[in-house]
């Protein structure tokens, strides 16, 4: 009987210990300073500030996230660095900034030419159920040697060719533009004969305005509309294949990571994929209605992009892709796990969906 009564007791004991310490993980309280790499009029930083208030709602308060835009601690393009020296302790940005570190980082982003065929469906189904994540956080963790942790977030694509101060009906009125762009987008232009110049989105207009540059890709639709372009330039072309498909990162330091106890950070990983596609459905429709507002409001002649630009492109990158993939053992880790998934999932889904135009022409013809 003794040995009962002492067997319940100690039973009793490690329940109660155990309630104290998920009651203690509960009570936790977490604060995270975090930076986006846009500004705060964006939509881009609403997916951000989205993200936050979500978290703290169903965390019921215990994790906070301060939400400031670029420049408030680093600029824009020093959000990685700062994030993996504690100086903050996430960001909010975009992959494709840090091919300067290596050009690999591009192809989670989603990625030039497609990638490789893939629509925003397969590329998540590559990200989520292919390897994806895994290869994001291990070129991270283990090439870019960065004590991050990352979950990809942001949808922003696809992406318009750009704004001109002129028509562009050929690859050839496309050469010797000079026109912002950034990370290895910039090197694929430059491959088809465009002038590049780097620089963040908040630059772009004060360097329009200047006339030190010709034209200048952002994102396209609401985006766009909010930055002002329209009151510089009245060419806007779409589509492009640098940014057809794009996803946005959120990267937190690793060891602020680890300190958010289990089920906060669980809750944040599922918010991230909330947050994505809510915004997403969002952001689409705010698009539309900005094309429509920059065509009918302010004047904007909105074309279709060339064709021979477009496939220009695609032979370009091809180029660029095979020359990293020799010299670049990441780059080609990820390019071919991207191309093993791709070779089952577009064939699939060519075969399988119908063309979007069939039915959009349908009831939506183009307008001359």
């Amino acid at each position: 009987m003794k040995s009962t009564n002492k067997r319940l007791l100690t039973s009793v004991m490690a329940f109660g210990t155990a309630l104290t310490m998920a009651g203690s993980a509960l009570a936790q309280q977490t604060t995270l300073k975090m930076q986006a790499s846009w500004p705060a009029s964006l939509t881009l930083f609403e997916n951000f500030t989205q993200f936050a208030k979500r978290v703290e709602q169903l965390t019921s308060g215990r994790v906070k996230i301060e939400t400031m835009p670029a420049g408030q601690v680093v600029p824009a393009f020093e959000v990685l660095d700062a994030t993996h020296k504690k100086v903050i302790d996430g960001h909010h940005s975009w992959a494709g900034y840090w091919t300067g570190k290596n050009k690999a980082a591009v192809l989670f982003s989603g990625g030039p030419g497609g990638p490789l065929g893939m629509d925003y469906m397969d590329y998540l189904s590559w990200m989520w159920v292919g390897g994806g994540l895994d290869l994001y956080n291990k070129f991270y963790q283990d090439t870019l040697k960065l004590n991050v942790v990352v979950l990809p977030i942001l949808p922003s694509g696809p992406q318009a060719l750009g704004w001109f101060k002129k028509p562009i009906t050929s690859l050839a009125d496309f050469k010797g533009q000079k026109c912002r762009q950034t990370g290895i987008a910039a090197e694929i232009f430059n491959e088809m004969g465009m002038r590049t110049v780097n620089m963040p989105g908040g630059e772009i207009m004060p360097a329009a305005e200047r006339g030190t540059i010709d034209c200048a890709e952002w994102v396209g639709g609401v985006e766009d509309l909010r930055f002002g372009f329209q009151t510089i330039w009245k060419y806007h072309y779409a589509p492009s294949l640098h940014e057809s498909v794009s996803i946005g990162e959120l990267v937190i330091n690793k060891d602020v990571w680890n300190a958010i106890p289990e089920v906060d950070r669980e809750i944040m990983r599922a918010v991230t994929v909330e947050t994505l596609f809510t915004w997403w459905a969002k952001w689409q429709r705010q698009n539309a209605e900005a094309l429509t507002e920059l065509r009918e409001k302010h004047g904007v002649n909105i074309s279709e992009t060339p064709p021979e630009i477009l496939k220009e492109f695609l032979a370009a990158w091809d180029r660029v892709a095979a020359r990293e993939a020799e010299k670049n053992p990441i780059f080609k880790e990820v390019w071919e796990s991207q191309k093993k998934f791709a070779s089952v999932s577009v064939p699939a889904k060519r075969f399988y969906y119908p063309a979007y135009n069939l039915s959009a022409d349908h009831y939506w013809p183009a307008k001359k």
